[in-house]
């Protein structure tokens, strides 16, 4: 028999206790030690039962508990000093505070998944978890940000293997009341319900509920509500799943419902209406689409001249090295959808428009409505700029106006309390925060080696007992019988290498490389004296059966009693397995197929542990790896045979194990304390720490993209977006000209037959521009290293000043300096200018000699 509904309810607090109920309801929390403390307090037991989950503690705490608690003087005055501490890092100014009038009031953050706490089982991977701490970094630093999602009544799924070793997926039914959320209700009461039309006339509703994560407030829409059909009902179902059709209209629930719920919570709640709006990859795009509309209505703009207006404020970050990552949605489908939405078909269809006519791309469409773009580490925006290159077709890849800013982890979600206690975060520099330039977390070089090693191997036993814990349960749920349970008790070693490897399977993250030699493997788990062991987790989505087959290969392999107690697959990979691997492991292994790991961030939480990184120097790896915090896996690019490659790069994993990582272990000082491994680890705590943390991250963001897109927004909302409707007519007329630029003559005076570094090059161009103004363009000399073929390398670019103009023909002129030594080369080009422009590439037009 099933239930028909299903709720939470919880105990009555006594008066004494009601501000638990203000402590539960601030995911705060999920990284606060103290607060976590003091609900582990309540019910020590209930808490571990509960897997540390605040509001199942209090849904199940006895009455007579609370009361006695209410009675007990100590306990109340602990429970004010928590909440006195949380009222304060919610009031008090922070980083951004400082910043003046020039920074956003309000910034608007969209992303598909969030990854907060696994009791808000809101994501999938590395995408929501991403999402997750930079909220958390925001509220840390002070950032007004507003966050915007989806209510997944069954999140992504709960992980499972079956007795061969198969995933199986269960997905939970969550009950919104039993999750730290609040609805958001209007003043009479009754719930705020947001409305985004269908086809055929029909309607999807989605009521809005509340997330506070610190200072920030995240808001995740539900359809699963009684004014939708059966149909609407289940657009909330699951994070990524059903078809293109039920994907499409999650995303016009995220892009264009997400506005709408901004709107009336801006209004309840008289929060300012953001200024910037960024879209955490293509699933939020449809959010520039709604408020095109919405200028269109309330301003009387042209659709052009809204996109002017949306454009300035929007700030489109890409997460995916491939074009097979994007979503692309039948032309049709998109067609049908918005025929009567409110925006001309053939404006929007062209800002998804591809190489196939018949598709509409989401990452073409975050990247035409947003004026700044970037990707997650310095070679993926490399990555980037090669892979959207087309989108651009006259332009160098360099000149692609995809920027990068490196992914970074909240520290204190996914750093072990005793390390930071210890002092490894620890800086003379002052806060990490305020510091420009590269900082250091020398506090740790005045922890004693003995001491670091001893906590490592501390962390190190606690993910033992985990994993015992988990085998245990796994080999149950498998049919195991108990009697063939009691090996469990002994896998595993507190005092073996121990490596880690969880992350989503993608076939490019290659879980089973490990595997190519599995004889070879098998010696390195068994060696007597210095063997290692490999802690492995990971979910496949549920529709790759390709990437269960590997979580199948891996699993056989692991369950070999003869190797069983030295590697694991532990299905049921969230955030609390992770913070045991991050916090235990030795070494952090990553080995993805390059350059297809976009940023990668579990590396980055395992040296904030003091973990060091064996990887593949690809995503963050590939810009941080400096020798002394791992190891670099040498990769095999340019080999055209996969299985080859994957040989090649699975023996120089195998290579690297037996002559540098375990030694490195097992090679210890008299007092049993490997000394090489140690300082490895403190220069990773030390110098990896700082550059990894997701306030870094956030910082970044602000200072580079939504402080200069919050300067472009009142831009073009100025004089009821006068700058606006003048711009669209700009590079309307700019666009219908550009055929006709031309650079017609250019001429180099002064270098001499035979130039010496130091002279210079006196360079002046003749440009037409029929139509058009010298203000309307900038005139560029390009210059450097030169190649066989007459390619320019390392370029330079100066303006070129304009000199006099006779009719359609202008001259400009500039000097060049002559200073280094070899070939040299130079060019002219004549690009769009405008002060509204955020690059002079950004139109996709160049006009070159």
């Amino acid at each position: 028999m099933r239930a028909l509904r299903r709720f939470t309810v919880r105990a009555s607090l006594p008066e004494e206790l009601l501000p638990l109920s203000h402590l539960v309801t601030n995911l705060r929390w999920s990284w606060h030690a103290e607060t976590r403390d003091l609900f582990e307090a309540l019910d020590p037991e209930l808490w571990r039962t509960c897997n540390g989950d605040p509001v199942k503690v209090l849904g199940e705490v006895s009455a007579e508990r609370l009361a006695t608690l209410a009675r007990d003087r100590r306990f109340v005055r602990r429970l004010q000093d928590v909440v006195d501490d949380l009222e304060e890092y919610l009031s008090a100014p922070h980083w951004y505070q400082s910043l003046g009038e020039g920074a956003p009031a309000t910034v608007a953050y969209f992303s598909a998944e969030f990854g907060i706490t696994e009791v808000l089982p809101q994501y999938s991977g590395g995408l929501g978890i991403l999402a997750g701490d930079h909220l958390k970094a925001a509220s840390d630093l002070g950032v007004p940000l507003i966050g915007v999602g989806l209510l997944y009544r069954a999140g992504y799924f709960e992980q499972g293997l079956s007795a061969d070793g198969w995933q199986l997926e269960h997905y939970p039914s969550l009950d919104p009341h039993g999750l730290p959320l609040k609805l958001l209700r209007q003043p009479d009461g009754t719930a705020v319900v947001i409305n985004v039309p269908l086809p055929e006339g029909r309607t999807l509703f989605a009521h809005v509920w509340r997330a506070q994560v610190g200072r920030v407030s995240l808001l995740l829409l539900d359809s699963d509500i009684e004014e939708n059909t059966p149909a609407e009902r289940g657009v909330t179902d699951r994070l990524y799943g059903g078809d293109e059709d039920h994907r499409l209209r999650q995303e016009m629930l995220l892009g264009i419902g997400g506005v709408r719920a901004l709107r009336a919570y801006c209004q309840l709640t008289g929060t300012p209406a953001p200024e910037v709006y960024h879209a955490n990859e293509g699933h939020a795009g449809f959010l520039g689409i709604e408020r095109i509309r919405e200028l269109t209505e309330s301003h009387g703009l042209s659709f052009p001249e809204a996109l002017q207006a949306v454009r300035a404020g929007t700030v489109f970050t890409t997460h995916t090295p491939v074009p097979a990552g994007i979503d692309r949605f039948p032309r049709a489908l998109i067609e049908r959808y918005f025929a009567g939405f409110g925006v001309p078909l053939d404006q929007l269809i062209p800002l998804g428009a591809e190489a196939d006519p018949a598709k509409f791309n989401m990452a073409h469409m975050g990247l035409r409505l947003g004026q700044r773009a970037n990707g997650v580490s310095r070679l993926h925006g490399h990555v980037s700029r090669g892979m959207f290159n087309y989108l651009w077709p006259d332009f160098d890849e360099s000149d692609v106006p995809i920027s990068s800013i490196t992914n970074g982890v909240h520290a204190p979600t996914w750093t072990a309390r005793e390390l930071v206690e210890m002092g490894t975060q620890v800086t003379s520099q002052g806060d990490p925060v305020d510091v420009e330039g590269p900082v250091h977390f020398d506090g740790v070089d005045r922890i004693p080696s003995g001491e670091l090693w001893s906590t490592r191997r501390m962390l190190r036993g606690r993910l033992v007992e985990e994993v015992r814990r988990r085998l245990r349960d796994t080999a149950l749920s498998r049919g195991a019988a108990e009697s063939e349970v009691g090996w469990t008790d002994g896998a595993f070693d507190p005092d073996v290498l121990t490596i880690g490897f969880a992350r989503r399977v993608p076939s490019y993250k290659r879980l089973t490389l490990m595997l190519r030699d599995p004889e070879r493997l098998r010696a390195l788990l068994l060696d007597p004296e210095r063997p290692v062991q490999l802690v492995i987790a990971g979910k496949s989505h549920p529709a790759d059966d390709g990437g269960k087959q590997l979580i199948q290969q891996m699993v056989k392999f692991a369950d070999d009693p003869e190797i069983r107690h030295r590697i694991a697959f532990l299905p049921g990979y969230d955030i609390g397995m992770a913070r045991y691997l991050y916090w235990g492991c030795d070494v952090w292994l990553n080995n993805p197929l390059r350059p297809l790991e976009a940023c990668g961030t579990s590396g980055m939480k395992a040296a904030l542990n003091g973990g060091l990184n064996l990887s593949i120097r690809d995503g963050w790896w590939d810009e941080w790896f400096d020798g002394q915090n791992g190891w670099a896996i040498p990769t095999a690019d340019g080999i055209a045979d996969p299985e080859r490659r994957d040989d090649l790069e699975a023996r120089a994993i195998y290579e690297l194990l037996s002559s540098q990582v375990i030694p490195r272990f097992y090679e210890t000082d008299r007092d049993g304390v490997p000394s090489r491994w140690v300082e490895m680890v403190r220069h990773t705590l030390r110098e990896t720490g700082p550059r990894v943390l997701a306030t870094r991250m956030v910082r970044d963001y602000v200072q580079q993209l939504y402080v200069p897109a919050a300067g472009s927004s009142r831009a073009m909302a100025g004089s009821g977006y006068g700058a606006a409707r003048t711009e669209a007519g700009w590079r309307a007329r700019l666009l219908d000209r550009w055929s006709t630029v031309r650079v017609a003559h250019v001429e180099a005076t002064g270098a001499g037959d035979t130039p010496e570094i130091g002279s210079t090059l006196a360079l002046r161009a003749e440009v037409e521009l029929p139509g058009l103004t010298p203000s309307d363009v900038q005139v560029q000399a390009a210059y450097g290293r030169v190649d066989d073929a007459d390619g320019l390398h390392e370029v330079t670019t100066l303006p070129m000043a304009h000199e006099h103009t006779e009719g359609s023909r202008h001259w400009f002129s500039a000097t060049l300096p002559l200073e280094r030594t070899g070939a040299f080369g130079y060019t002219v080009r004549v690009l769009p200018h405008s002060e509204h422009l955020a690059d002079p590439a950004e139109l996709g037009v160049v006009a070159s000699a």
